[in-house]
């Protein structure tokens, strides 16, 4: 199986990204890609965390997850939506869940998972706390993707900052994941110290 590992900068404008991403995608699908994973917060990257919070969508709903399955049904693509806001249930005014949600090529969602792990980072001068507008998720969540020549596969979902807490991965192991997705977003001072 053939996968497409998006990589993106994207900004403030949800339209902008869409655009953007949507490209990338068309491209992936020429290329072959059966499996298309976009960024973390590929639809939008605000100059606040607070910006997200007037984006949140309800999990089944919205125009982000309206224009995944729209985009996954048009390129005949497995797509897994890096992450987006989606609402806490009940809902919080203060808080989203920073959510990977996964399309079939029929545009259906098979999966969605909420990030179990959230980063903090404190220097000294300068701090970053993804829980002071994100509610942790608790729940690990696989799904199975058949390929084109028949082979199925077990997909376990993470984000970014869980890459750091093997146990997740570990049961995943355990489960029968055959592959093991992490989208992710760093900032610019993390991402020098911590991604390559």
């Amino acid at each position: 199986m053939k996968v497409a590992a998006i990589q993106m900068v994207s900004g403030p404008h949800v339209a902008d990204n869409l655009r953007d991403a949507r490209a990338l995608l068309a491209e992936a699908a020429r290329a072959g890609a059966e499996l298309a994973v976009l960024p973390e917060y590929f639809c939008v990257m605000g100059h606040r965390d607070t910006d997200k919070l007037a984006l949140q969508e309800p999990l089944g709903s919205g125009p982000i997850q309206d224009w995944l399955a729209v985009t996954a049904r048009a390129l005949g693509l497995w797509i897994v939506g890096g992450t987006l806001p989606l609402s806490c249930e009940p809902r919080d005014e203060q808080r989203v869940r920073n959510a990977s949600l996964a399309f079939n090529p029929r545009g259906e969602r098979v999966a969605c998972y909420d990030k179990i792990h959230l980063f903090k980072f404190d220097d000294g001068t300068r701090t970053y706390d993804e829980a002071a507008v994100l509610a942790r998720g608790s729940q690990p969540t696989l799904f199975d993707l058949p390929s084109r020549d028949g082979h199925r596969w077990r997909i376990g979902m993470s984000v970014c900052y869980d890459l750091r807490f093997p146990e997740l991965y570990r049961a995943y192991a355990a489960q029968g994941a055959d592959l093991l997705l992490v989208p992710s977003a760093f900032t610019y001072v993390t991402g020098q110290a911590h991604w390559e």
